[in-house]
């Protein structure tokens, strides 16, 4: 269920956190193409063989494969200021990858409002701590401060 924040409440939405969202399998396909797209082809994301006899057992996820799915998960959290008619990433001011996401891992994303604030009229900056946890795992994958710009 999407949560409107009203404008004139910005402020009590402060600290709020939204539910999980659906876990997302990552596959090694997943991490192939990534590879390929980044041209990123280090063996520990592409080679299970010799990934095998590392510390992680497995091919893992790249990082920043991890970072980017954050814009298929800010579909699924559903945040917005009351009348958005578009939003925008606008950055990101920290992060961190904790825990390296195996290959085969289910990953969810969960989210916390630190900071609204109106940019110019009608434009609001929303900083969020979005936090990647990985099934069965006590650490997450990553924590980051994310920035959005919404226009209403």
């Amino acid at each position: 269920m999407p949560t409107l924040i009203p404008r004139d409440k910005i402020r009590q939405f402060i600290g709020f956190e939204t539910e999980p969202t659906a876990w997302l399998n990552i596959e090694q396909d997943r991490i192939d193409v990534f590879a390929e797209c980044t041209l990123d082809r280090q063996f520990i994301h592409v080679d299970p063989d010799a990934a095998r006899r590392t510390p992680f057992g497995s091919t893992i996820a790249h990082g920043f494969l991890t970072l980017s799915l954050l814009s298929y998960f800010a579909e699924q959290l559903q945040l917005g200021i009351e009348g958005v008619q578009m939003g925008v990433n606008y950055g990101l001011d920290r992060v961190r990858f904790i825990n390296p996401v195996k290959v085969g891992s289910k990953v969810r994303v969960r989210a916390k409002i630190l900071d609204i604030r109106e940019k110019n009229l009608g434009q609001y900056q929303l900083k969020l701590e979005v936090t990647m946890e990985i099934e069965g795992e006590l650490k997450p994958a990553l924590i980051a401060e994310w920035l959005f710009m919404q226009f209403v």
